[in-house]
């Protein structure tokens, strides 16, 4: 009974490990509700399979799958990227410390839940951020938070429940009825302009009932709504500015793991500056059990990632990203 056994749990996990694979390497929408969940949830339980089978059979093989497993959950997750920033330093409070001589922007997205966990404007304060990117928030608490960081002096904008604030002006915005997008134009120190897009795409489905078809549908058609939504805003970007020559930072919610498709138009102009310069665990979401990085900040290549975080706030059930940039649209001290 041994041996049987040994074999049925050795090919389960072969079978499970060609699957993990395909599915997250192409991203089929028809399988989105199993990308939703980290590669290394189903790597552990493929390790386990394999691990279980080596002991009841003690072949070579089970322990190759083992190995197998092992580096798959090393090269597939998210969570693993940030060992290539190794050496690299964290953001600290306060002014964002200078980098090699130079100063540096700082950049600050978070999901505010309303306030319903209580005000995270002090905390936000401690980060003397230079952009600020707001998700689920009213109009009167991003005035709260700007009047807050910047004593009046700031800038700031509303679109349904999205929020920018800035220490600068803001010149432009731009919007969709339709959407939770919001696209401004800041006016940097040098006299240059810059675009800050701040989105909230469509909160993803949660039906975690696998064993049920419609859940698989669920999950597939909230994915490819997220997917239009993000085409829609960058075609606006592209139609309202000369993309992508023009400098630009693009974050907030994006309710999709970091391994998501949604994020491959993307990656062509922008990158992502927690996986670019990122130390530490980099989930975002659940606030206590932090299992997926939602909430991104990404950057045209007019500003070079040179170090970011994330930070852990009690008034929210998002963490918070903060991510410093090198920039020519700050002027040399």
């Amino acid at each position: 009974m041994r041996r049987p056994l040994g074999w049925i749990l050795g090919v389960a996990s072969l079978l499970l490990h060609l699957f993990t694979v395909y599915c997250f390497a192409q991203q089929p929408d028809r399988f989105a509700a199993f990308t939703l969940m980290p590669i290394w949830l189903w790597g552990g339980t493929g390790l386990m399979l394999a691990v279980v089978a080596f002991l009841l059979l003690r072949t070579p093989l089970a322990m190759v799958m083992t190995a197998v497993w092992a580096i798959t959950m090393i090269l597939g997750a998210d969570e693993a990227r940030v060992l290539a920033n190794f050496g690299k330093s964290a953001p600290l409070p306060g002014p964002a410390a200078s980098d090699h001589g130079k100063q540096v922007l700082r950049v600050l997205t978070l999901n505010c839940s309303f306030f319903h966990h209580g005000n995270p404007a002090a905390d936000i304060a401690k980060w003397q951020p230079d952009v600020v990117l707001l998700q689920d928030i009213a109009t009167p608490q991003v005035r709260e938070i700007a009047d807050l960081l910047y004593g009046g002096h700031g800038d700031y904008r509303t679109h349904q429940t999205n929020g920018v604030v800035t220490r600068w002006k803001i010149v432009r915005e731009s919007h969709h009825s339709g959407q939770r997008d919001h696209q401004v134009t800041i006016l940097a120190p040098t006299g240059s302009t810059f675009e800050v897009v701040n989105v909230h795409l469509r909160t993803a489905a949660t039906d975690l009932r696998l064993w049920k078809p419609a859940a698989w549908r669920e999950h597939r058609s909230n994915r490819v709504l997220r997917k239009q939504e993000l085409n829609f805003t960058l075609q606006v970007l592209e139609q309202t500015t000369r993309f992508p020559t023009t400098p630009t930072l693009f974050g907030g919610d994006f309710n999709a793991p970091a391994s998501d498709v949604v994020y491959r138009p993307l990656q062509q102009n922008f990158t992502d500056a927690f996986a670019a310069s990122g130390t530490g665990w980099g989930n975002t979401f659940h606030r206590r059990l932090p299992l997926l990085r939602i909430d991104q900040i990404y950057a045209t290549r007019h500003f070079t990632p040179v170090r970011s975080g994330v930070i852990v706030t009690r008034f929210s059930d998002h963490r918070m990203v903060i991510a410093d940039f090198l920039t020519s649209l700050i002027p040399v001290p």
